[in-house]
């Protein structure tokens, strides 16, 4: 796989139900990646199970899992289909023992989580700060906790590390092109990871990393036409998924939508712009106004009108909503809905789905393992695995 199909493969899921057998060159390799990302979305599954997920016959799948066995990437135990009879069927699971490291540097914390293949989150350690860390901050805290985690996790295996950071990223998943509330410029995260961790490194922005993790296993898993809109405390952050593949745009800056304007007249965004969404509705004026309800409509208002706009721009089939934009929905869900409703240009838009992002503080670090795993669950011969240490 080149560079750019990997940077593709990571910014691009595929469905295990996608992958089918064929007879070519790289029958084996596919078949391989088909099992694995079944496992890894799916998992723990029988192999009558997998054999329906991919369209392989019994033997092929067979012969595939003991070679996925051999690489200690799954493991068989003998357990009984619900509610069937007669012999056991065998279960195939993902060894948690291979894990992705994945940190996430904020304006308030740094965290550094290890996350097993079947998406469970192991491990973490987080580090409040008083002010945005630097990018030598946020290296020496993943160096550090990372040697900690491995004491945690002995017999781990490590396929690579995956950061999620608020800012735009370059396509090459490797530059932080803009981080303004970190105030980080033109810095090589994926390089610094690498030659300080000594393993692969990717970097994403946060915001495509919270709606990978929900597609993966959330609140979005099964929908292919998603917008997400998360609010934190470095302001919001938003992704879309379109036709099941995530919006990058032309750069890789696709989905800033914290900064779609709101108001014309409204305050000055850190981004220079006036009237962004991140400025008109924010953590520190959703906390002001936490006890005065005409101002939580008001602000429930400003969100309805954000997800209308979105609404004529993608005409998704759900719109997820994380931190504390998830939490004014859960306040005011009647009046955003409808309100979302009655702004919204398309027909029949009373069929318009809001619903709050599933997976809390996992969120982030799911995704940026996710971003980690994409190399193995393409080709998982060929990817070398390394302790954790």
């Amino acid at each position: 796989m080149t560079e750019e199909q990997a940077g593709e493969a990571a910014t691009a899921p595929v469905r295990p139900a996608t992958a089918r057998g064929s007879r070519n060159d790289h029958t084996r390799r596919h078949n391989l990646s088909a099992l694995i990302r079944a496992v890894h979305y799916g998992g723990p599954l029988t192999r009558a199970q997998l054999t329906r997920e991919t369209g392989l016959n019994r033997s092929t799948i067979g012969g595939l899992v003991a070679e996925l066995a051999a690489l200690d990437l799954v493991a068989e135990d003998a357990a009984a289909e619900t509610g069937g009879v007669g012999r056991p069927s065998l279960i195939v699971r993902p060894r948690r023992e291979v894990v992705a490291l994945a940190l996430h540097p904020d304006v308030d914390a740094i965290e550094l989580g290890a996350v097993a293949i079947d998406g469970t989150v192991l491990a973490r350690r987080r580090a409040s700060v008083d002010a945005p860390p630097t990018p030598r901050d946020a290296l020496a805290f993943a160096w550090e906790a990372a040697r900690e985690i491995a004491d945690e996790l002995p017999g781990s295996r490590v396929v690579g590390i995956g950061a999620a950071v608020p800012g735009l990223v370059a396509i090459d998943g490797d530059t932080i092109v803009d981080a303004p509330h970190l105030g980080w410029r033109s810095f090589a995260l994926a390089t610094a990871l690498t030659d300080a961790l000594e393993l692969p490194a990717t970097v994403g922005n946060d915001a495509n990393m919270g709606l990978r993790a929900e597609w993966s296993y959330g609140a979005a898993r099964g929908v292919d036409s998603v917008v997400y809109l998360n609010g934190s405390a470095s302001g919001i952050g938003g992704a879309a998924l379109v036709g099941g593949r995530m919006l990058r745009g032309g750069r890789g800056y696709g989905g800033e939508f914290g900064h779609m304007m709101i108001r014309s007249d409204g305050d000055v965004c850190s981004c220079g712009r006036t009237g962004c969404l991140e400025t008109e509705l924010n953590a520190p004026r959703l906390d002001a106004v936490a006890h005065d309800a005409a101002e939580l409509d008001a602000l429930a208002g400003t969100l309805a009108t954000a997800i209308a706009n979105l609404e004529c721009a993608f005409d998704p089939d759900l719109v997820l909503l994380g931190g504390y934009l998830g939490a004014l929905y859960d306040a005011r869900r009647d009046l955003v809905t409808a309100r979302a409703r009655e702004l919204a240009f398309r027909p029949e838009a009373d069929d318009i789905v809001v619903a709050r992002a599933a997976l809390g503080g996992n969120r982030l670090l799911i995704g940026a393992a996710e971003r980690a795993f994409a190399p193995l669950l393409s080709d998982p011969a060929g990817v070398e695995l390394r302790p954790l240490a």
